[in-house]
């Protein structure tokens, strides 16, 4: 039987949970969720880690001790989880006892072994990091990145881990194991890191004389041990300790997932203490980038920090829950805004989803009763063409959403949902039923539904809430256990079973409306507003153009050859068009924020072909894409049908 084991990192509790934090245990989740559909036995573990310096200090300035802190915080998120459907099988903390006994078991038997040593040292230590930082690691003013605080120079004794013992056989792992670490600029960024110089060994204690709060070293006690030797090794502690069955069933299967701010403790330290300790290193490192707040990434001192109850009480947590899924390109950074969450759920929920459930269920009430048709031979082209569209959005989905490419994933399945509406345009079953043409109308209607319920169990692991009620309205009970994905990709006879009774109405998600803050009324001095009037001149009426006026602009229709976000833009694309010229057409457009590369690659776009080229953030665009823009967001301008590259718009 095929086995998943998903980890988030555990969550540092000197701070409580954010939007951050509600993403990656999402991603998690809806990861595991789709693999208990798939029939793999699955294991989900979260959890917090709760020692170290910035604990202590967080304590201290709380007026609590370290295990009062740690208890409270820990249970915000332990709370949390369920609010978000989170179907964790384990919560661990670092502070329970099984924790304390497997950490104390590794280190004593990398410490037989001869990897750990005691030595004197100086260095730079920044308390932010909780490590030590070579001069290579800080910034041109001798900061920490990461804190923008000048380290402390510390001097003591401490033991330390032989991890430059293991740089060569983790650098030929990665390089033989291409999926080891992914997606790929994580891997490229990790050997970057190996080829800069020989990694040093790595400091995995504190002494008592400096901090308490930790677990002490079985060979020493007078040391503590450093919070990452102690954090990393909770994904063994949860699995039941090295010797567990569940160990031996679920380790090769190890799913790490972790924002790209852990990215070197997750890639180089764990690893090689995993080598050291004699154990098979994990299958997967699953890094995913940063959300920002109006560009910039969220801070508590900035105060753009985005609570994720908030956003699930005032939308819905299935609409917040697709968003996050959607809206980030796995591995890069996203920018979250309420204006796109609203665009989303509107466009893509309420539009798309909520209005192809609402008039199927509608006219199957009016037309059948209220229950599903019996159907017969589907002969028809537009039936052959949505069932050949529905297959390959099934397995597309099924590719990308387990190698955690879930926004290509979703655009996949929502190809269908559109392609399902535009179904019910073309076949017009108001028209079947008007004629009397009732075979025809059960067969479109049966279709309809069919291919309802494979998008409901597909949307399952996103939308838990949503899929469920998806599954009611169409008369279904649902069960995880009996669902295999993989047959809804190739399974396409009588969907629901005939006679089946469907609810009479559907509202999945009702339109929002963007709450708009106030604008406040700025006064503006008398003198400023009087030269203002002068200068500024009135607004042009709209004129007539001449037809000379049109031939001026030169309209083609091209077809997108590819679609790379701009080096230096996070808006822009750098777009490659065919217009059967010479060479491809490179047109720089403002379609990020709207349009997936993959949706744009094939399509055809109408250009503006002969506006004179100009750079656009240090790159030449010899043209522009026309689009529509609404409150709902971008729609290009094309042809009703394909028609040859190069064509002029007359």
């Amino acid at each position: 039987m095929d086995r998943f084991f998903i980890t988030t990192p555990i969550y540092y509790v000197n701070a409580k949970p954010h939007l951050g934090h509600a993403y990656t245990t999402i991603v998690a989740d809806s990861i595991a969720r789709y693999h208990r559909l798939a029939g793999h036995e699955t294991f989900f573990l979260t959890g917090t880690d709760e020692h170290g310096d910035k604990i202590v200090e967080a304590a201290e300035k709380a007026g609590s001790t370290p295990q009062e802190y740690v208890d409270s915080i820990s249970e915000q998120f332990r709370t949390l989880w369920p609010e978000m459907m989170i179907s964790n099988d384990d919560f661990i903390r670092t502070t329970e006892e099984r924790h304390k006994k497997v950490v104390c078991d590794i280190l004593q038997k990398v410490y037989d072994a001869g990897d750990i040593y005691q030595s004197e040292y100086e260095g730079k230590y920044c308390t932010g990091c909780e490590q030590f930082l070579t001069d290579k690691d800080l910034d041109e003013n001798g900061l920490c990145p990461d804190h923008k605080v000048a380290p402390t120079v510390i001097k003591e004794k401490n033991y330390f881990f032989r991890m430059s013992k293991y740089q060569d056989w983790l650098k030929q792992h990665i390089q033989d194991n291409p999926d080891f670490i992914r997606p790929e600029r994580y891997r490229n960024e990790v050997l970057s890191m190996l080829d800069m110089g020989v990694l040093e060994d790595l400091c995995i204690s504190r002494p008592k004389s400096r901090l308490t709060w930790g677990i002490e070293l079985p060979f020493d006690s007078e040391y503590v041990t450093y919070v990452w030797f102690d954090a990393l090794i909770n994904y063994i502690t949860a699995l039941g300790g090295p010797e567990s069955e569940n160990f031996l069933k679920f380790w090769p299967s190890t799913n790490h997932l972790v924002a790209k701010d852990i990215l070197k403790p997750h890639a180089i330290f764990w690893p090689t203490m995993l080598k050291a300790a004699g154990f098979e290193t994990y299958q997967n490192l699953n890094v995913h980038g940063y959300w920002l707040v109006q560009d910039t990434k969220m801070s508590k001192s900035i105060g753009n920090v985005i609570e994720p109850l908030a956003m699930k009480d005032k939308y819905g947590l299935d609409a917040f829950r697709y968003f996050l899924l959607r809206e980030m390109r796995f591995g890069r950074d996203a920018s979250f805004s309420e204006r796109a969450l609203v665009g989303r759920l509107n466009a893509d929920l309420a539009n798309d989803l909520g209005n192809l459930f609402s008039r199927v269920l509608s006219m199957t009430h009016k037309y059948f009763g209220g229950e599903v048709p019996e159907m017969g031979h589907r002969a028809h082209a537009e039936d052959v063409e949505i069932l050949n569209l529905a297959m390959n959005s099934f397995r597309n989905y099924q590719q990308l959403f387990p190698r955690f490419q879930f926004a290509r994933a979703l655009e996949a399945l929502w190809e269908l949902v559109r392609g399902l509406n535009k179904y019910v345009d073309v076949t017009a079953p108001w028209a079947l039923f008007k004629n009397g043409d009732t075979e025809r109308l059960s067969i479109v209607m049966g279709t309809l539904l069919g291919l309802m319920r494979k998008i409901a169990l597909h949307v399952w692991p996103v939308m838990p809430q949503t899929a469920e009620t998806m599954l009611e309205q169409l008369g279904e009970a649902f069960t995880p256990q009996a669902v295999n994905l993989a047959e809804e990709a190739d399974s396409f006879g009588d969907f629901i079973k005939p006679g089946t009774k469907l609810a009479k109405a559907s509202n999945l998600f009702p339109r929002v409306e963007l709450e708009e803050p106030e604008a406040k009324p700025q006064k503006e001095p008398k003198a400023k507003k009087e030269k203002k009037a002068q200068k500024t001149p009135a607004p042009a009426e709209p004129g007539v153009a001449e037809f000379a006026d049109f031939q001026k602009l030169d309209l083609r229709l091209g077809t997108v050859l590819s679609a790379e976000p701009h080096p230096d833009a996070d808006r822009l694309y750098v777009v490659k068009i065919d217009l059967a010229e010479p060479e491809p057409r490179q047109v720089v457009a403002g379609l990020r924020e709207h349009f997936e590369p993959d949706f744009l690659i094939g399509r055809q776009v109408v250009v503006v072909a002969n506006l004179a080229p100009r750079k656009l953030r240090g790159v030449e665009s010899q043209g522009m894409i026309m689009a529509v823009k609404d409150k709902d967001g971008m729609q290009l301008l094309t042809a009703t049908g394909s028609v040859e590259n190069g064509s002029k718009v007359s």
